[in-house]
């Protein structure tokens, strides 16, 4: 049976679905001046503050449920903040962020930068502590449950395989490259399967196994648990399969965890779980990448940008080419 389609929002206007592309464009844009420039935080920063202020100018009473960490950890966007031009009068609505999803790949000027956001109903995005989350991502098409995060590598590699009707080594797994991984790596190569190793961008990653262009079939490994909620709401609008599951390293990540009101620390979530309802992704990139284009400065100062702005309700995917004035 195909899968029941999310029913649009009256909160989740198409006006909105727009504006969204405005903020995460203010971001990109503010981020990408620090491009190559070796200096994370002052990309971040930036990337931040245009973010912060093009939300302001948006007609909504919105609260940040994933943001740049919790009150005494950021001194913007952080988790709780109120974010709008209509607080107490506007919709109210739920937003998972990452104003600059890659600061090391910007200071580097590598690929697959990107500005993000998700927005949804009150009480429809979890809000997810601040610690590593275990993934597993596939795209649309495939049965359900055909990979979890209850079975091992090797078994979902076969797996997902035998639904594609290929061999296991004709698969491409997306994996961030880390030393954490490297048991996984090695077991993937016995396999014989090809490894698209990613410096940073695990939100991208996510979303590439959705895109045929891309040839990646799965995508597999630990990031940070705010980019997993990110990318199922990206994976909500365009199709596809998610299995996140909480790591903790210690006492204190879990009481942040329980503080957010996660008790069930072995949990796997589901897309389901991570992003309910209606939701809107978007996206804008900071430099090239699988998923986008970087800005661009022309002359005469103006600036391009490539962002994509996704709904659940609809399944609408806009592609969307902008050019501004310089500041």
């Amino acid at each position: 049976m195909p899968k029941a389609t999310p029913a649009a929002s009256h909160v989740l206007d198409r006006v909105l679905v727009m504006e969204m592309v405005r903020v995460t464009e203010a971001a990109a844009i503010a981020a990408s001046q620090l491009v190559g420039r070796g200096d994370e935080k002052a990309a971040d920063a930036a990337a931040v503050e245009a973010m912060r202020k093009a939300f302001d100018e948006l007609e909504i009473d919105g609260t940040v449920v994933i943001g740049e960490g919790e009150r005494d950890e950021a001194p913007m966007l952080y988790i709780g903040e109120k974010v709008g031009g209509a607080p107490g009068r506007g919709p109210k609505i739920d937003i998972a962020l990452d104003p600059l999803e890659g600061t090391t790949i910007t200071a580097k000027a590598g690929p697959n930068a990107l500005a993000v956001l998700a927005a949804a109903e009150q009480g429809c995005l979890l809000n997810a502590p601040d610690v590593y989350m275990e993934k597993l991502a596939i795209g649309p098409g495939y049965p359900e449950d055909v990979v979890s995060l209850d079975k091992t590598p090797t078994e979902n590699v076969r797996a997902l395989a035998a639904a594609k009707g290929v061999e296991p080594n004709e698969l491409i797994v997306c994996v961030l490259d880390r030393p954490r991984h490297a048991d996984l790596i090695a077991e993937l190569r016995e396999l014989g399967c090809g490894i698209q190793l990613i410096p940073d961008g695990d939100v991208a990653g996510v979303i590439a196994v959705t895109d045929p262009d891309t040839t990646i079939d799965m995508y597999m490994g630990s990031g940070g648990a705010p980019e997993g909620v990110l990318a199922a709401a990206a994976l909500r609008c365009v199709g596809g399969q998610f299995n996140g599951r909480l790591l903790f390293r210690n006492e204190d990540e879990r009481s942040r965890a329980r503080k957010w009101g996660i008790e069930d620390f072995d949990r796997i979530y589901k897309l389901g779980d991570l992003a309910k309802g209606d939701c809107i992704f978007a996206a804008t990139g900071v430099t090239d990448g699988s998923l986008l284009n970087g800005v661009k400065r022309l002359k005469g100062g103006r600036m391009t940008t490539e962002s994509v702005v996704m709904r659940a309700s609809s399944g609408t995917v806009r592609w969307v080419r902008g050019e501004h004035r310089g500041g």
